[in-house]
């Protein structure tokens, strides 16, 4: 009998099910695509409602093509995993499991006056401990300014009527049964993205919660990456199933690549950009703006660390094109409208629309398009669009190398932006090393897959996921290095225009 593991992958726009076999490839997939809420200038939110909504709906739509194609049945399915949005945060009443308010999105901004009382000063006070700096991308302020703001919710909190989760808990807390005995818990990698969690104990900071405000009664268990959690308790949909596998996106997308030691890095291009690079044992303190994180933990085993360099806005600068101005119909449509010229024609746009994270964390940052003259037009600008992803990920990469001691040799890389062409070159040319897409791009789902897959025996080992890994195509660098300067120094001209803008 053919057996199988359902990953879902539950992200910024979108939630979707892939269904993998041993060989790590997709069988069967779905997709839903879920609101992007804005009351105002920075706030970004999503239903929580929603998203478990279209989680059942995705699943259940996988597996039916995979019933219609494969003859697969749910009994064929041995374990769930779950890969999410990471800094997103939900808190819901514990008694009838509905949200107190919409979900925080990563990256809102709203929370910047509470984390500049919190860092006093000093936005990296909290760094030792948790790897990451006092900014607006992070859960915990996003709780506080939650329990501050919905009438209540702090007595409520400290009376433990409330719980508060990452999206992975969300979706886990409904999944095994909701209001009727749901687990609470949360894996290492998501933990590491509150400011709440002390990194080297990988357990809640009891300092870090009462400094915060963040009554510690609300807060999920912390469980590794890759053990068996509960089974499903959904009507229908997978029952009984374990759900065996949690890692935050970029995590996953790590363990999806295979990136298994020490020095291996990725890059997934999706709504922002996210390059983490495995550190091993090693709690690596960032000196060039990057994060520390948990990599993974499977099971009982000692934790891996990363470095990580977050971009905010890649791909969703490629939505604001076709949503906000209508310039293009369709996402796919900007590669043949960027090929219609040669250049940018001196055109640059720095996409701090929630200010900027990696390397520089200056949340007065905003979006910015300079070197306009009446010669540019809308494939200059298309250009641009494609151009800021490849200079965001240079100026992290750069901080990588100087962070690490040693130059990055190669880039694996992975999200949807991988498909198109012109960006992977112009991306290649601008590091100066080969890019390379694997077979399958679908990283961050077959991640959770291998966590969940691992944890109940479906691969034996780390070894049956580097051997599952295979190459679709590499880019290698063909720019003049003068060239390359040239361009790179006129981006970081035009970042600095960006600055103390909000």
């Amino acid at each position: 009998m053919t057996e199988y593991v359902a990953a879902i992958d539950q992200g910024t726009t979108s939630t979707r099910c892939i269904l993998f076999n041993h060989a790590g490839r997709v069988v069967s997939s779905a997709c839903q695509e879920h609101r992007q809420i804005l009351p105002r200038a920075g706030w970004v939110e999503h239903s929580a409602q929603e998203i478990w909504s279209n989680t059942l709906e995705v699943v259940a739509a996988a597996l039916a093509k995979a019933a219609a194609h494969n003859e697969v049945t749910t009994s064929d399915i041995v374990a769930v995993g779950i890969s999410n949005q990471r800094e997103t945060t939900v808190v819901w009443d514990r008694a009838t499991g509905e949200p107190i308010y919409h979900a925080i999105v990563w990256q809102d901004t709203r929370t910047d006056a509470i984390c500049r009382q919190l860092a006093g000063g000093d936005a990296n006070r909290y760094a030792d401990r948790t790897g990451l700096p006092l900014a607006t991308y992070f859960a915990g302020p996003k709780i506080r300014w939650i329990l501050d703001n919905v009438d209540g919710a702090m007595a409520r909190a400290r009376r433990g009527e409330l719980a508060f989760g990452t999206i992975d808990s969300w979706v886990l807390w409904n999944a095994t049964g909701g209001p009727d005995g749901g687990l609470h818990v949360t894996d290492v990698t998501n933990a590491s993205r509150t400011l709440l969690m002390d990194l080297a104990t990988l357990s809640w900071d009891e300092d870090l919660c009462a400094e915060i405000g963040i009554p510690m009664r609300i807060l999920p268990k912390i469980r590794s990456s890759s053990e068996v959690y509960g089974p499903m308790r959904t009507r229908g949909v997978l029952p009984g199933v374990p759900i065996a596998g949690i890692l935050g996106d970029q995590q996953a997308a790590t363990f999806g690549q295979a990136c298994l030691e020490i020095g291996e890095a990725k890059n997934t291009y999706g709504t922002g950009n996210f390059v983490l690079l495995n550190t091993g044992a090693k709690r690596q303190r960032s000196e060039h703006g990057l994060l520390t994180t948990v990599c993974y933990q499977l099971g009982s085993a000692d934790p891996v660390y990363a470095l990580e360099g977050s971009i905010a806005v890649t791909g969703s600068l490629v939505q604001w094109l076709r949503d906000n101005l209508g310039i293009i119909s369709s996402a796919p449509e900007i590669e043949a409208l960027a090929v219609s010229v040669p250049d940018n024609g001196g055109a640059y746009f720095v996409p701090a629309f929630s200010g900027l994270f990696a390397p520089y964390w200056r949340a007065d940052a905003r979006g910015a398009i300079v070197g306009l003259t009446r010669f540019v037009n809308r494939g200059h600008l298309a250009r641009a669009v494609l151009e800021a992803t490849a200079f965001q990920t240079r100026e992290v990469i750069d901080a990588m190398n100087a962070d690490a001691g040693v130059a990055l040799t190669s880039l694996k890389v992975d999200g949807g932006m991988v498909a198109n062409e012109l960006l992977m070159q112009f991306q290649a040319d601008l590091l100066g090393v080969p890019v390379i897409r694997p077979v399958v791009s679908e990283t961050t789902a077959l991640g959770a897959a291998y966590a969940a897959g691992l944890a109940v025996g479906f691969w034996s080992d780390t070894e049956d996921l580097r051997a599952n890994w295979a190459k679709d195509k590499q880019w290698d660098p063909a720019m003049a290095d003068d060239e390359r300067e040239r361009l790179y120094a006129q981006w970081r001209k035009a970042v600095t225009r960006t600055f103390d803008w909000a």
